[in-house]
């Protein structure tokens, strides 16, 4: 991250919102929204004594996940490039009332700018590569039986990594929510969400399995005398050393049971989960001090809107739809948008990887090209016939058609006059057809399937 802030043809805009996608492959135009910060970061040296003094100092840690603190003026993340605080408006007093003031005050470079406001600009591009990433299944109110919400020591995976993490609440070491006592007992549910037509998601999460064996691996090693129960329904490793990495947290003393967990209650201080072992055909409970719910993965808020506005299509699980599985597997239909990461499907990091060096080699290989190959089965305007109702313009999932003025000559001692007339874009059309049914007056045409010619071929069938 830090090598990408400081190379010189890397412009980071962080904070920041894309509004508006216009144009085609070449030759986008993209708004970006860039929020106010507060703070200049052209002068913010990064310096944290505005973090320090800042008096609003028990605001819930998104990052954390609630289970840590931080001021109103913070960084996003520990690790945030650049590392330069912004100011949340929403808990900030000065912004919120006019009083305090006191990071501005206490600022040795005077970078504090409570008057910043929005900037919209406009970036001329030629490729565009989607990485919106993803956000973790609602499980609270999908699996309430599990919980959440009344006991705090339900939390889930990404919860976990929180608490292992050096820089997080916790400084690394595993602790409770509810009291901060060392767990002895942990137990790990799999596929919370995941393969599960009836509450969640059909498809499977595919990192689940190795970040759980990962978290109990960490409990065996971390906890001295702990236990970790590993509910699941099947075990897939299917990357490389990924068995041997199992076989490992086996190894450690990790006990996987085979069930789905029905409940969770409390007995005292600790939690009881009710479930079947499966292989042996008999109920069982589990005692535990502290349980890691493994979340499917969902598509990131917002990402079906942002595709419509690029103007490309998504699954029916709202994960952004390649070109073709297997022969274009980070293209979309658009042509020059391409796709990286779990934008278009779950996926573990070796596989995120390998999806966005193949995006940025498509971006090269653009371009470098001089001229482009465009798809020569596009539709056709007869402007002689069009009508200009417009009917075929929001039917189009490409955006390539548009309404113009088209200038047309009088007749019968009439001058010269306009009226509006469809208008294909040819570096945007697919020749998918869905246009040519809503024409009412049969002025589009597709190259290559016209009426005269389907009619040919049927005449000629017919010999």
């Amino acid at each position: 991250m830090v090598a990408a802030a400081q190379h010189p043809n890397i412009e980071l805009m962080t904070y920041s919102e894309v509004t508006d996608v216009q144009g085609f492959i070449g030759n986008f135009k993209v708004t970006v929204k860039q929020k106010p910060k507060y703070v200049d970061w052209e002068l913010c040296t990064g310096c944290g004594t505005c973090m320090e003094k800042c008096p609003t100092k028990k605001i819930p840690d998104e990052f954390d996940f609630g289970m840590g603190q931080r001021t109103a003026i913070h960084l996003v993340y520990p690790q945030a490039v650049p590392g330069k605080p912004y100011i949340d408006a929403v808990h900030c007093t000065k912004l919120t009332s006019g009083k305090c003031g006191i990071c501005e005050k206490v600022c040795p470079t005077d970078s504090i700018r409570f008057n910043d406001m929005p900037v919209f600009k406009q970036l001329e591009v030629g490729a565009i590569v989607m990485a919106t990433g993803y956000d973790q299944f609602d499980w609270k109110s999908a699996y309430g039986e599990y919980g959440y919400g009344k006991y705090p020591d339900v939390i889930s995976g990404l919860e976990f990594e929180r608490l292992l993490s050096a820089g997080g609440p916790t400084g690394g070491q595993i602790k409770r929510p509810s009291d901060g006592r060392e767990p002895k007992n942990v137990a790990f549910i799999k596929c919370v969400g995941s393969r599960d037509d009836t509450k969640g998601k059909s498809y499977c999460s595919r990192a689940c399995c190795m970040y759980t064996a990962k978290h109990a691996y960490q409990v065996k090693t971390k906890i001295e005398d702990s236990e970790a129960y590993v509910f699941y329904m099947d075990v897939r490793t299917a990357g490389k050393n990924y068995e041997e990495f199992y076989q490992r947290a086996l190894n450690a003393g990790a006990k996987y049971i085979r069930g789905r967990v029905s409940k969770i209650y409390p007995r005292g201080d600790k939690l009881i989960l009710k479930s079947e072992e499966t292989l042996l055909g008999m109920p069982i409970e589990v005692e535990a001090d502290l349980v890691v719910l493994a979340s499917a993965m969902v598509p990131a808020a917002g990402a079906v809107e942002l595709a419509k506005m690029v103007g490309f299509s998504v699954d029916k699980d709202g994960w952004f739809q390649e070109a073709h599985p297997k022969l274009q597997p980070v293209e979309t239909f658009a042509a020059g948008v391409y796709l990286a990461g779990t934008c278009q499907g779950p996926k573990d990091i070796p596989d995120t990887v390998a999806q966005a060096s193949g995006a940025a080699v498509k971006v090269l290989g653009l371009l470098s090209k001089s001229e482009l190959a465009t798809e020569p089965m596009v539709t056709e305007v007869d402007v002689t016939k069009c009508s200009g109702c417009g009917l075929c313009v929001p039917i189009c999932p490409y955006t390539a058609i548009s309404l113009q003025e088209y200038r047309e000559r009088g007749g019968h001692g009439h001058g010269p006059f306009t009226r509006q007339v469809a208008e294909i874009n040819s570096s945007l059309c697919q020749g998918c057809g869905a246009c040519l049914p809503a024409c009412r007056t049969l002025a589009l045409n597709l190259k290559g399937f016209t009426n005269d010619q389907l009619a040919a071929e049927v005449d000629a069938l017919c010999l």
